[in-house]
């Protein structure tokens, strides 16, 4: 069994356990600890890709996973998971991308310095992580794994109490090592990723049984 594989197996466990546990005993703030879930696209950076190999500019899919808690009514952290998937350009050898990350990072609520109106909140992210990138196709052996940093902004529109709708674009630094021998860059990558995703962020926290 691949490392890869072991990994994100993990993270889908801790990712249930943590859901489960905040929804069955929390009973805070509703802004206290959220989920968030979002879909959006993504781009490469060209240098991330050994010579004669090259991505797409826009890719789909984006796919983000996200549990975060508010310490303060400002301050706060997450724990979040990405996927991505990214493919050569037309004239370029064949190949795909499954570039996976992990990250943890402080959230900064910026809304009591920027707010349009009360439904409205500005969020700045930022925080180390990894990332898992598996090459597919005939390039399968190219795995490579690294750390990363991420930083993004979310600007975020509240239905209710419970939900909102929110827009974020990060960027994730790559901290990866130089393909040596260079076929080991084969359809593989090692640069920074641009992500613009579109989400929900559901309250996971709050009184729900609680009479009026």
């Amino acid at each position: 069994m691949t490392f890869n594989f072991k990994l994100n197996t993990h993270l889908w466990f801790a990712l249930a356990f943590l859901f489960y546990g905040f929804s069955s005993f929390s009973q805070g703030d509703t802004s206290t600890i959220k989920a968030q879930f979002a879909l959006g696209i993504n781009s490469p950076s060209a240098n991330g890709f050994v010579s004669s190999f090259e991505a797409n500019s826009i890719n789909f899919p984006t796919i983000n996973l996200g549990l975060q808690y508010m310490f303060k009514s400002h301050l706060g952290a997450k724990i979040d998971f990405g996927f991505n998937r990214f493919s050569n350009i037309d004239n370029a050898p064949e190949f795909k991308v499954n570039y996976s990350r992990i990250n943890t990072q402080l959230v900064f609520d910026t809304s009591k310095i920027l707010s349009f109106s009360n439904k409205t909140a500005t969020f700045i992210h930022a925080g180390p992580g990894f990332s898992i990138v598996k090459p597919l196709g005939n390039y399968g052996e190219n795995k490579t794994v690294y750390l990363n940093a991420m930083g993004g902004i979310e600007f975020h529109y509240g239905i209710s109490d419970k939900l909102s709708v929110y827009v974020d674009t990060s960027y994730i630094f790559g901290f990866g090592k130089d393909f040596n021998p260079i076929s080991d860059g084969f359809g593989s990558f090692n640069g920074d990723l641009l992500t613009i995703t579109f989400g929900a962020s559901i309250s996971l926290s709050g009184c729900y049984y609680c009479g009026d």
